[in-house]
Formats: structure tokens, C-alpha cells, sequence
């Protein structure tokens, strides 16, 4: 059984982003609070990988995103949507969630 974190604040996650690796912030409903979000890569030599959804807290409000961290760049569906993203190597990418 996985470890179920708390609330995460401002500044509070690393990422490790240069060379040929992105990062994406996924924005989602409060609803998804707890569920992991997969994302699978065209690049069939890639794994899938996943992250879970958490409270960002901020000031004065809170989001709901997933986060990763360290992604190589390429192309990406979201899997239990239809949305395609593309990771571009030392970036990072927000995107909101959708079906």
C-alpha cells in the first residue's frame, strides 16, 4: 500500500528539468483528490509513469494537480482522456485536465 501524502505548500516540489527532460503540472478537479493519473508515452521504448493527485496550497487557495517531475521529452496521452501533451526538454507544462 502506498503512502498517502499530505497537502503539499508553495515551492515544495523539486523539479528536475534540462538536457532532453521536461516536467508537467496537471491540473485536475478537487473530485481526483488521491486517484494517480498514468501518462503513456508514443515512445513505446519508454515506461508509462504516474503521479498522484494532491492538494497544492498556495495563498489563500488550494489547487489539485499531479506533478511530474522528470519527463523525457516527446509526446504523451493522458490515459482515461483523449488529451495529448508534448514535453519540451527544459520546460515545464501546465495543463487542466480534461475527458
Amino acid at each position: 500500500m502506498e503512502e498517502t501524502f499530505a497537502p503539499s505548500w508553495t515551492g515544495s516540489v523539486v523539479l528536475d528539468i534540462g538536457g532532453n527532460i521536461g516536467a508537467l503540472v496537471l491540473y485536475v478537479p478537487r473530485e481526483l483528490e488521491g486517484s494517480e493519473i498514468e501518462l503513456r508515452p508514443d515512445d513505446r521504448h519508454q515506461p508509462l509513469t504516474h503521479s498522484a493527485v494532491r492538494e497544492r496550497r498556495g495563498e489563500g487557495d488550494s489547487t489539485y494537480a499531479a506533478v511530474y517531475p522528470r519527463l523525457p521529452a516527446g509526446d504523451y496521452t493522458i490515459v482515461g482522456s483523449t488529451q495529448r501533451i508534448t514535453i519540451t526538454p527544459g520546460r515545464v507544462v501546465e495543463v487542466q485536465y480534461s475527458l
